[in-house]
């Protein structure tokens, strides 16, 4: 980052934020996900943590991954299924999803219109984990993240 001075104020329409650029999700090739934007809304060394607005086409997906460091979600618009560990859940906006250390998770739309969240994570994080065979074998034996998976 640069040690630009940070405007206090960042005008919001459209779900963009004056002066924040809209990025990739993550590097092309580097994982398994369809149609996904994110938006680092802030990131200040005295904060710690990194707020973050992720956007997700209808149809699209993030990446079903795993890492050391905890998610805070809330949800801003828009519908998806969420795995978190062995539990599938519909979600709405306002609702708030609390992702644990190691934990897979998953984000998938549902409907016709875009899904996007903000996400709270810390400022120094992992590198997250993708799946083997066995992981999602361990996986598959839940019925519920089973058919998640198979769609």
């Amino acid at each position: 980052m640069t040690d630009k001075p940070i405007d206090p104020f960042r005008a919001f329409a459209g779900f963009r934020w004056d002066g924040v650029t809209l990025m990739p999700y993550k590097e092309e090739g580097a994982a398994p996900f369809k149609s996904v934007t994110r938006q680092v809304l802030f990131h200040d060394p005295d904060l710690k943590c990194e707020l973050r607005y992720f956007e997700v086409a209808p149809g699209g997906h993030s990446t079903l991954e795993r890492h050391e460091h905890v998610h805070g979600v809330m949800i801003l618009r828009g519908a998806a299924e969420v795995l978190v560990g062995s539990e599938v859940r519909p979600v709405k906006a306002f609702d708030l999803v609390h992702i644990p250390p190691l934990t897979w998770h998953q984000f998938r739309t549902t409907g016709s219109e875009p899904m996007g969240f903000l996400c709270m994570v810390n400022a120094e994080r992992d590198r997250p984990q993708l799946p083997n065979d066995a992981d999602l074998a361990e996986m598959r034996a839940h019925p519920a993240v089973a058919a998640f998976l198979a769609t």
